[in-house]
């Protein structure tokens, strides 16, 4: 077999690794090249939906692993910010539809170490760190990538490419993909604290979305500390918003009368909903924030595109062993870029949409009809089956 006859990975995040080890695991030769010198270990997405750990199942014993590196949530709340809980929605009820009637609560950096050590002495992957991609092409029967490295620029050629490598892609900037959409006015901060929440508020869950007209907010708890998402508006000084005495004045607002609080990491960043308007490209595809990003709320950014990985190597394997023509690569566009802006959008910008309802006769009926739902076990249910993606991709694999 020539070196060449591979699939080219671009971006070791949780996408390109999860695509990386699947396709070896199917004795399809991988090399994921990384621009940074190791995994990141960011603080980003923390959430893991069921049919998420479904498809982890793949990888024997590795969702057992990320719920002993984090904890397991089996409810999660609606709050307002002044009257407390409207809503606590209880995931057993998809005992009948997910493995897994729960979510997972760990940073997405332990599923890239897992898979590393998993992928650690298979034959077909090769991961190589510093190799920075700088752009992509293809001609008839290969697809490439140009990368920086220590020795200079290289060129990576493959079967396939596959840009797992971020909002700021420059696998798809380099094809001139449109990568259209909005960015919203506020930015989000997000601090994380080894504070108890559950001491002030004790019919805490470890995922909590508070409802307010001035300042909405979400309290998520990771295995040894709360995070915490603040909006901040496009007025406000992002340095001044990150000082200790600002920074304690917003956690005193979610927690009166309490701290100071011990403050371990901090970040802000802005907000965009953005959908590529291909993910095919020939021989090159795209998966993850490469083809779609979305604002947080609601855990759906990191799990879509771990979703992606898995629809779009279930087909690239079919096609790599002959089974399926390389059409059915365009399916995967057509499933996927649906779900994006049918489901994820649609579904991130509702709950921003309800978290920061003004009108207090709306956010009324907005809690009274959430109580209605919960109390009714069906119409629950159908709730949790679109919360937890597992309805959006129904859609989406029923689409030819």
């Amino acid at each position: 077999m020539a070196e060449t006859d591979r699939v080219v990975v671009a971006g070791a995040g949780p996408v390109g690794m999860t695509a990386a080890a699947y396709l070896a695991l199917h004795d399809i030769p991988v090399l994921v090249l990384e621009a940074g010198d190791d995994l990141a270990t960011d603080l980003r997405a923390s959430t893991w939906h069921p049919p998420t750990l479904d498809m982890l199942d793949f990888f024997d014993g590795i969702v057992g692993e990320l719920a002993g590196w984090g904890l397991i949530a089996p409810t999660w709340q609606y709050r307002d910010r002044e009257t407390g809980p409207v809503v606590t929605w209880d995931m057993s009820l998809l005992r009948d539809d997910t493995g897994h009637p729960y979510r997972i609560q760990t940073e997405q950096w332990k599923l890239t170490r897992l898979l590393h050590r998993r992928m650690a002495d298979v034959q077909h992957f090769d991961l190589r760190f510093g190799h920075e991609v700088t752009g992509a092409g293809q001609d008839g029967d290969r697809a490439w990538v140009t990368a920086n490295t220590a020795d200079g620029i290289g060129k990576f050629e493959g079967r396939w490419v596959i840009g797992g490598d971020g909002a700021n892609s420059a696998v798809r900037r380099s094809l001139d993909v449109a990568y259209d959409g909005l960015t919203f006015p506020e930015l989000f901060l997000t601090l994380s604290t080894s504070f108890e929440f559950r001491g002030p508020m004790p019919d805490l869950t470890p995922v909590n979305y508070f409802a307010d007209p001035e300042e909405w907010l979400v309290l998520l708890r990771v295995v040894d500390a709360w995070r915490v998402l603040f909006p901040t508006g496009p007025d406000e000084d992002m340095e001044f918003a990150l000082t200790d005495e600002r920074v304690q004045e917003r956690l005193a607002g979610v927690a009166p009368g309490c701290g100071p609080f011990d403050v371990v990491h901090k970040t802000y960043y802005r907000v965009h909903q953005r959908v590529a308007d291909r993910y095919r490209i020939g021989r090159i595809l795209l998966a993850g924030d490469a083809a779609h990003i979305n604002n947080p709320l609601g855990g759906m950014g990191m799990n879509g595109g771990i979703q992606d990985a898995f629809s779009l190597c279930e087909k690239l394997v079919a096609v790599w062993r002959g089974e399926a023509e390389d059409s059915v690569l365009d399916r995967y566009e057509r499933q996927r870029r649906q779900m994006a802006l049918d489901f994820v959008q649609q579904s991130t910008i509702r709950n921003r949409e309800t978290l920061m309802e003004t009108d207090p006769v709306q956010r009324q009926k907005r809690h009274d009809e959430m109580r209605r739902i919960a109390d009714d076990p069906a119409r629950a249910r159908e709730f949790l089956l679109r919360s937890s993606m597992i309805a959006g991709l129904r859609e989406a694999e029923a689409i030819p």
